[in-house]
Order: structure tokens, then C-alpha cells, then sequence
């Protein structure tokens, strides 16, 4: 199993807890809507500890949340991923080749 594989896994562990929590305080089970709108929260809150590491806006622990920040999105594209079987670590090698290619090509 890849080190990408493995923080698949253990992100699908955590989506069940949160499954489980959910179904325990009677609230629904989140689905890819509710994860993608749970990621675009987590990007704004992202943005906003970005902008207080470039001293634009003050945060106390700003390397902590930012640590934090960075992995809840993780989070989301991991679980997301596995939601749409999409194969992360095939893919992204491939995009990253074709965007090589794409500059190297605009550099020519």
C-alpha cells in the first residue's frame, strides 16, 4: 500500500466516525455535496490563516491552524476521491507530467 493509499484509509476511517457521530446526535450522513461544501469552508478558513502568515490580518497559533488547515483539506480530497473512485496518486502523477510538458513546451 502507497503512503497515499494509506492517508486514503485512514481518512475513510475517520468519514465513518463521522458517520457514526451523525447518526448517533440524529443528523444525516454527509455525502459528496456535504464534504465538497464542508472543503470550500475549509479553504476560506485556509485563505484567512494564509493572509495572517503574511502579517495581512492577526492570528495567534498561526503555524498550528495553518498545520491543521492544510490537513482538513486533505481530508476532503482524500475522502472525495475514494466517494468518485478516482486514483489520486495515478492522477496526480499524470497531471503533473502534463503541466511539465505544458511549461517546458511554453519555455521552448
Amino acid at each position: 500500500m502507497s503512503d497515499l493509499a494509506a492517508l486514503q484509509a485512514q481518512a475513510m476511517k475517520v468519514r465513518q466516525l463521522y458517520n457514526e457521530l451523525n447518526r448517533k446526535d440524529g443528523h444525516d450522513q454527509w455525502g459528496p455535496k456535504d464534504y465538497t461544501l464542508g472543503f470550500v469552508g475549509d479553504v476560506g478558513d485556509l485563505v484567512k490563516i494564509v493572509m495572517a502568515k503574511e502579517n495581512m490580518r492577526n492570528m495567534e497559533e498561526v503555524d498550528t491552524k495553518l498545520t491543521h488547515e492544510l490537513s482538513d483539506c486533505l481530508w476532503s480530497v482524500l475522502v472525495l476521491a475514494a466517494h468518485y473512485g478516482i486514483d489520486l496518486e495515478a492522477s496526480f502523477t499524470q497531471t503533473m507530467r502534463e503541466l511539465e510538458e505544458r511549461i517546458n513546451g511554453a519555455m521552448a
